[in-house]
């Protein structure tokens, strides 16, 4: 393989790959705990990142550029009309807790609720549709928009069924396709997590191109010749795109990490666990949890919640700015070591959670905005994945190793002692699933049964529930999930298989409940 020499006016290229993911988390009850991840998330995160894109792009055309996956579920539920109108509701009773403060709360919450109102203002401007301001941002070319598994399904511990990993892949370019008009080309595994033979499925469902932790690179076969800093094809044609680890430790890292600053906000210091109960029902909202109403600094790790002081959001700006000069110039250092010692063009590839840029790292998405701004200045080229691609690079063929990007670098964090238990219950699941969609013919009232069914074993499927179970966070919660979703799939299952009475009231209730994916096709559980 011989890559292309070293660009003259640039040291190399960086392209920074930001994962959006929900679950879905659509209930029909008022003020539910997911949808406030929803809501945060959207208050936080994505407005705030368009803001950051729209604003470089005016500025700074050539190099504002970000690869972008944007989950399924995350699209569907940032595409339900009922949810749209939902959030005017949540911010006002957000606003309606900051207005209640004392005098001295107030005053040191000024910046947050200033910020709220200019975000929903953002909001109102676009009428609530943030999909069509990410579909402009992918016109234009500045974002490359990926998609992901229907429902973030951990793809390797799905594998015994590989009917149910195709379910997965060609529901969510089906979705995808419906919503941007566009087949994706791209696609952000769940986890980043791979298997043997997957590009195979991968390559027939028209993906050409994805992300992979750093091993899943060096570790392959052949040994890749320029490690993570060029893609690599696999036979199948296939291309990956491996992790720098050096790119993306200044900020995941949860001891040194840009995030961990004193000076920056205090995510776990929010005001829905210290407000009374009784002022939190009057609102309704049933019990102490994250309101996303936070106006503390983070001051020290060691200091205990109730010591910590207010944040200033002057000096969390100005020390964002010197982390992006910081990231830059070390990026900067790293290309130019890299190029002078090969006769290539680097790359670094730095993945990210979308969500860490705003909600767990409030000052994230200035940092994200004075990258694409300062990034000429230090002789880098920002580009996105499909960019690459379509210079025609000559890649070397080489076959992935199996890996994911969690703790430990392979499968164990999605199986082990806390949540091996929903492989067997998901496994059976899908093997009934794929045995009854390869009948050959379904009257009307079947069909309809079993796209249902097909959507309950998709939702089952999503790897956060096995995530948040490893991690011990809300862990009842997350295994109502899976027992919600496998409960009405049995049920639906046995209406088909016995022919018997149909309970319509209880579909029609899990229709409207988990409406999801109207483009469904049985299908597409068919090698």
């Amino acid at each position: 393989m011989n890559g292309p020499l070293p660009n003259k006016n640039y040291l190399g290229k960086l392209a920074i790959v930001l994962h959006a993911h929900l679950p879905y988390v659509r209930k029909n009850e008022k003020n539910s705990l997911e949808e406030d991840w929803l809501f945060q998330a959207i208050l936080e995160c994505y407005i705030p990142l368009l803001q950051v894109m729209e604003f470089s792009k005016k500025h700074n055309t050539n190099n504002t550029k970000l690869t972008l996956s944007l989950s399924p579920t995350l699209l569907s539920l940032l595409n339900n009309k009922q949810i749209q109108k939902k959030f005017s509701c949540w911010i006002k009773t957000r606003l309606e807790f900051l207005g209640d403060l004392s005098h001295r709360e107030k005053s040191a919450s000024e910046f947050l609720m200033r910020n709220i109102k200019n975000n929903y203002l953002y909001w109102e401007k676009c009428s609530g549709d943030l999909i069509d301001r990410f579909k402009n941002l992918n016109k234009t070319g500045n974002l490359d928009i990926l998609t992901c598994a229907a429902t973030h399904g951990y793809l390797p511990i799905l594998r015994e069924n590989p009917e149910t990993v195709l379910g997965q892949i060609k529901t969510a370019i089906r979705s995808h396709e419906a919503i941007f008009g566009e087949r994706p080309l791209g696609i952000w595994l769940p986890e980043c997590a791979y298997y043997e033979n997957l590009d195979e499925i991968l390559f027939n469902c028209g993906i050409r191109y994805a992300v992979l932790d750093g091993h899943g690179i060096l570790n392959g076969s052949p040994r890749p010749r320029y490690g993570v800093y060029a893609p690599i094809c696999s036979n199948r044609g296939v291309a990956f795109f491996g992790r720098d680890s050096e790119s993306t430790l200044p900020v995941w890292s949860s001891k040194e990490g840009y995030p961990g600053n004193p000076v920056h906000r205090e995510f776990h210091k929010d005001l829905g666990w210290e407000l009374p109960i009784s002022e939190l029902q009057k609102k309704g909202i049933p019990t102490n949890r994250p309101l996303g109403l936070k106006f503390h600094r983070i001051t020290s790790n060691k200091d205990s919640l109730d010591k910590k002081e207010f944040y200033i959001e002057d000096e969390a700006i100005k020390k964002v700015e010197e982390q992006a000069n910081s990231y830059l110039l070390s990026r900067s250092k790293q290309l130019r070591k890299l190029s002078l010692s090969s006769s290539f063009e680097p790359l670094l590839i730095a993945p990210f959670d979308a969500e860490l840029f705003g909600h767990w790292w409030y000052e994230g998405p200035k940092f994200i905005e004075n990258i694409l701004i300062k990034s000429t200045k230090y002789s880098i080229k920002l580009t996105n994945l499909k960019e690459i691609l379509l210079q025609k690079p000559n890649l070397q063929i080489c076959d992935p190793s199996p890996s994911s990007w969690g703790q430990g670098g392979y499968h164990n964090y999605w199986l082990n002692e806390k949540n091996a238990w929903i492989v067997p219950e998901i496994t059976k699941a899908g093997s009934v699933f794929v045995e009854l969609a390869t009948k050959e013919s379904y009257d009307d009232c079947e069909m309809r049964l079993l796209q249902q069914a097909a959507r309950e074993l998709l939702l089952s499927e999503s790897s956060d529930w096995s995530f948040i179970l490893r991690a011990g966070t809300t862990t009842e919660l997350a295994k109502e999930r899976i027992d919600r979703h496998l409960f009405r799939f049995w049920k639906l299952i046995d209406m088909i298989k016995k022919n018997s009475m149909i309970d319509f009231e209880f579909l029609k209730n899990i229709e409207e409940e988990d409406k999801i994916f109207p483009d469904l096709r049985i299908e597409d559980w068919q090698k």
